[in-house]
């Protein structure tokens, strides 16, 4: 597949009052085309230094990037007119209105006028078109910076928090127009704080802790790298569920009991758990893998807290993200 973005050994380091401070610390990343590309961080990990080296607004120490093929930053000129982007908040002139805002844009451009409906349509401010900019809400305005951005149908559209301000409506809105999008031929990079819509939006993620990439790849695999080896075990009557409890206690398997069922621990294959039940007359009524989700494990590689029954350190994490790839 062709790759889209290619990030391979980016440093940067800031000069600051007690001493250099390294933003990036040779940072990879790589999106291969017509994917939607989560890229996350916590705050002052290095992600929005690495957007903003990409888009030429700061120049990296060492390292190597291309966008479409084409060095970065040497050839951005060429590629500008193919990329798409918000990085942080964007600020417009609230006496325009929407509509006045995007024609602008199309005519500094050199973009024709028709793609101002068509961003509007996309992302559903159409019937807002003519109010005036400074009478939007603040996720009113963050759809009007992501429709400033698609008014190039770039091959590139790198979105830095696109979310923010949205309502769950509107998120959900949000969602439906990165499916457009990829569907559509588009590479989306979006960076978000909301890692549950990342969870269900993107394809692949790249997780970025101190300026370092810690994990990548697509999002299932990511996250049975970090599966909990637990399993929830339920019965129809709390006598079996009692009965269980004893069983696992003589065999020596490790399990905790709450909200009316079991859950058992390290477990390879949970129907070795209904097996070692149905000996005894045991049957279970539900027998599920308890999975983690993508909040869970980037708290847990950027060191904030750990996925439960996991102990990896980020060191640990690079050798599973080097073992997928």
């Amino acid at each position: 597949m062709t790759s889209v973005l290619e990030i391979n050994g980016l440093r940067k380091t800031y000069r600051a009052r007690g001493g250099p401070r390294r933003a990036l610390d040779g940072f990879d990343m790589h999106v291969d085309a017509g994917q939607v590309h989560g890229f996350l961080g916590p705050n002052g990990s290095g992600k929005t230094t690495t957007l903003r080296t990409l888009l030429g607004l700061i120049r990296a120490d060492a390292g190597e990037m291309r966008i479409l093929g084409q060095p970065i930053p040497d050839a951005l000129p060429q590629v500008v007119a193919h990329v798409g982007a918000i990085v942080e908040s964007p600020q417009f002139f609230g006496n325009f209105t929407a509509r006045d805002t995007l024609s602008l844009l199309c005519d500094a451009g050199n973009l024709p006028q028709t793609r101002v409906d068509w961003a509007f349509e996309l992302v559903g401010l159409r019937e807002r078109a003519q109010d005036k900019v400074k009478t939007y809400s603040l996720g009113m305005k963050q759809r009007l910076a992501v429709a400033s951005a698609l008014l190039k149908q770039p091959k590139l559209l790198i979105l830095d928090e696109p979310a923010n301000g949205l309502d769950p409506g509107g998120i959900r809105e949000m969602r439906e127009m990165m499916a457009t999008l990829s569907a559509g031929g588009m590479t989306v990079v979006l960076s978000s704080h909301i890692l549950s819509e990342i969870e269900i939006i993107c394809d692949n993620v790249t997780i970025i802790s101190l300026g370092r990439r810690v994990a990548s790849g697509p999002v299932s695999e990511v996250l049975a790298a970090y599966s909990t080896g637990q399993v929830k075990v339920a019965f129809e009557a709390q006598t079996d569920l009692t009965a269980a409890a004893q069983v696992f206690t003589g065999a020596g398997i490790a399990f905790q009991q709450t909200n009316g069922h079991l859950v058992v621990s390290g477990v390879d294959k949970p129907a070795t758990i209904s097996r070692l039940l149905a000996e005894r007359q045991l049957y279970v009524s539900e027998l599920t893998p308890v999975g983690v989700d993508l909040e869970s494990v980037f708290l847990e590689l950027t060191g904030t807290a750990p996925v439960p029954g996991q102990h990896r350190s980020v060191d640990d994490s690079v050798k599973v993200e080097g073992a997928q790839s």
